[in-house]
């Protein structure tokens, strides 16, 4: 299945994407609305992951393009904002929420997502069993890390500490 990841930091682009990608989806990536319609224009995704306030074209702006298009209407969707409870994005939440607008998802995700919590919510959507293992992986991943974190010669982290908040 294909993710569309639509979302204006790149850094959450990367870190939703690796999340699918790492449970077997293919993605695609736009960084705002306009972005995302181009690439639904070449080839529509199964599903698509939209932040709700972006530049050029927000989410909801975006939706409303959706559900005018007979091919797009019925693409499910999951918003993920961390907008839920501001002044940005608390009325385009609540418009999705109420579905009276969209039939859209009964849930949505507030950033910042926990990777598996992501991937499950997807795999629910497209009504697909999710990827065994991905939880396992996150805490091995972390596990390792702590490993060499206790491992390493202290003096050499602090530099590399202090190297880091510099930039």
């Amino acid at each position: 299945k294909t993710v569309l990841v639509v979302d204006d930091e790149e850094d959450v682009r990367e870190y939703l994407t690796m999340a699918l990608e790492d449970a077997g989806f293919e993605v695609q990536m736009a960084a705002n609305g306009n972005e995302a319609l181009e690439k639904i224009r070449e080839r529509a995704p199964d599903f698509i992951s939209l932040d709700l306030v972006m530049p050029e074209k927000s989410g909801i702006k975006l939706l409303h393009e959706l559900r005018r298009n007979r091919a797009w209407r019925n693409i499910p969707f999951v918003i993920v904002t961390a907008h839920a409870g501001d002044d940005l994005g608390k009325g385009d939440l609540e418009e999705i929420m109420s579905q009276k607008t969209f039939s859209g998802p009964s849930a949505y995700l507030e950033k910042p997502v926990k990777p598996e919590q992501y991937v499950a919510f997807v795999c629910e959507q497209l009504g697909i069993e999710g990827v065994e293992g991905t939880e396992t992986k996150d805490v091995d991943l972390r596990e390792q890390l702590q490993e060499l974190i206790d491992s390493a010669d202290k003096e050499k982290l602090a530099e590399a500490l202090k190297i880091l908040r510099e930039k």
